[in-house]
């Protein structure tokens, strides 16, 4: 069976994202902003969310009734038969986003649409489900735009970008999803020696390794909202976790390495790579910029260093930028660099031409990943 879907992302990776959906096998995939309408069968729901590296969360669509106010809401959330999606013995959760003239504040909507669904569960059962909002069995989102409401069922329940890896972070890390979606706007390829010397808290090498070896991220996961469901098939789950783990590569086709000055982070970095056990795959070393050297005849640098707004003195950071440029230029001959900015003074200190420069949003910054060729 056939069914509507629709993948939340970043602003500005919604293309990239319908690209990796339609190696998963999605079909109708459309972007539009800050997501992607895609179809497929409950397989490829499960297979996306185990899969993707890009996506942050997969909806399900149950239904867009009129919500001009909080009175229409109400009932037309009350005309929903929720026992199709929720039981009275489950615990569930609204995330609203969007807003109108008379919704305008998201956790006010959201309590409209918990109270028409619990008050149609005490009408028809004399008992309701209660509200967890940390881990709901089921999770609701509701999204306003203009006099409409889009009810959607949140397959994933934690965002995707926490793959359960990571309980070390630098001060300014990169999500996991934006991390593995540079590496293709980069047009990585596991055949390619990997370096990030400022790799911080090692996300950057992290899911280059965790690509590299084909392992789906979702696998370091405790498990989705999906699971809740009461169509929920774990048999066709099983089947999926052992496809993944069965399609694990053993050993990287091309060594990946990361450094940084910062002995605390590179420690962080550690814990990081054990926690997904590929620590003994992947290269950490403390290692201060002026000292990187090539480790390889050839291949692909990536990095994000700090930029002003996330970390540290503009002023500052010049010099860094300056060496940064001069390491590349001196040093890494037949190699392609990447650099990840949101500063565009910072980034003409670099002092090399550009190659290509491409827009990506950190969070709400907008920033440029910065191609150079290295001759």
């Amino acid at each position: 069976m056939t069914n509507n879907y629709f993948a939340t992302v970043a602003r500005g990776l919604e293309e990239i994202a319908a690209q990796e959906l339609e190696k998963l096998g999605a079909i109708s995939v459309k972007p539009e902003f800050t997501g992607v309408h895609f179809q497929g069968d409950k397989s490829l729901l499960y297979k996306v969310n185990l899969w993707s590296r890009i996506v942050f969360r997969v909806l399900v669509p149950i239904q867009t009734i009129p919500s001009a106010n909080s009175t229409q809401l109400y009932d037309s959330v009350q005309q929903i038969d929720w026992t199709e999606y929720l039981q009275p013995d489950q615990t569930f959760a609204v995330n609203c986003t969007g807003s109108n003239q008379q919704l305008n504040h998201s956790h006010f909507t959201a309590l409209q649409v918990k109270n028409a669904i619990v008050d149609q569960q005490q009408d028809r059962f004399k008992e309701r489900s209660y509200i967890d909002p940390k881990y709901p069995d089921i999770l609701i989102n509701a999204h306003i735009y203009e006099n409409r409401c889009f009810l959607s069922l949140d397959s994933s329940g934690e965002s995707l970008h926490r793959r359960g890896y990571r309980p070390a972070m630098g001060l300014a890390p990169l999500k996991e999803t934006l991390a593995s979606a540079i590496l293709d706007l980069a047009n990585w390829t596991p055949n390619l020696p990997f370096l990030d010397p400022l790799c911080g808290s090692g996300i950057l090498p992290i899911e280059a390794t965790l690509k590299s070896l084909n392992i789906a991220p979702g696998l370091a996961r405790d498990s989705f909202s999906f699971q809740h469901w009461s169509d929920f098939d774990s048999q066709l789950y099983d089947t999926i976790i052992k496809e993944a783990i069965n399609s694990q590569n053993h050993q990287l086709e091309a060594p990946i390495f990361g450094s940084d000055r910062d002995l605390d982070v590179i420690q962080q970095a550690q814990i990081n790579a054990k926690k997904c056990n590929i620590d003994h795959h992947i290269k950490l070393t403390q290692m201060s910029l002026e000292n990187v050297e090539p480790p390889t005849d050839q291949g692909i640098i990536i990095c994000n260093p700090p930029y002003g707004k996330r970390l540290g003195n503009t002023q500052e950071l010049g010099a860094l930028y300056t060496l940064l440029g001069d390491v590349f230029k001196q040093r890494f001959k037949g190699w392609t660099a990447y650099v990840l900015t949101g500063n565009k003074e910072l980034s003409k200190q670099i002092g090399l031409r550009t190659a290509r420069r491409i827009p990506v949003y950190n969070g709400s910054l907008p920033c440029t990943l910065l191609k150079y060729e290295l001759y």
